[in-house]
């Protein structure tokens, strides 16, 4: 965690723990069931790999909320909420996914800026199953060193 952010709650982010059920022959990662009080409906699923140390940063939804898992590697997601009406509003969060330790589902609600960098030195692999599927008409963007959030990414 960079040292400079203090994490804060986010307000409608959840990290909820996902279960690893080990056998002889592999571990069977769960991400998201239609059970769960994070699922509202079923979008699209896919996957995405980032490079060493890579960043990819930033985005936003306006609509879509994100469901992201990293079931191989090692990533830091950073969460920005710049929501005039949110109670937690100029507030960063920061999270490790991946497994074994951190190996946990991230709900994140429309209109929250969002990146991730690869920390394990390895391909990481991000699963999403957000609710909605993508429409790059919602889709908002920035540079990961944009002056508009207040993160410095580590390099």
């Amino acid at each position: 965690m960079n040292p400079m952010i203090k994490s804060f709650d986010i307000e409608g982010v959840i990290a909820q723990p996902l279960k690893q059920i080990e056998s002889n022959c592999g571990t069977v990662l769960q991400m998201l069931r239609n059970d769960s009080s994070l699922f509202n409906q079923f979008g699209e699923i896919y996957f995405s790999e980032i490079y060493p140390r890579m960043i990819n940063a930033w985005k936003r939804h306006k609509q879509q909320a994100q469901n992201l898992t990293v079931p191989f590697g090692n990533i830091r997601l950073v969460i920005y909420d710049n929501r005039s009406t949110s109670s937690s509003r100029g507030k960063i969060m920061e999270y490790e996914l991946g497994r074994p330790e951190n190996y946990k589902l991230i709900h994140i609600p429309p209109m929250l800026w969002y990146g991730f960098q690869e920390i394990s030195g390895q391909i990481s692999m991000i699963a999403n199953c957000p609710d909605k599927p993508h429409d790059p008409q919602e889709t908002e963007s920035k540079s990961a060193d944009s002056n508009q959030i207040p993160y410095q990414w580590e390099v």
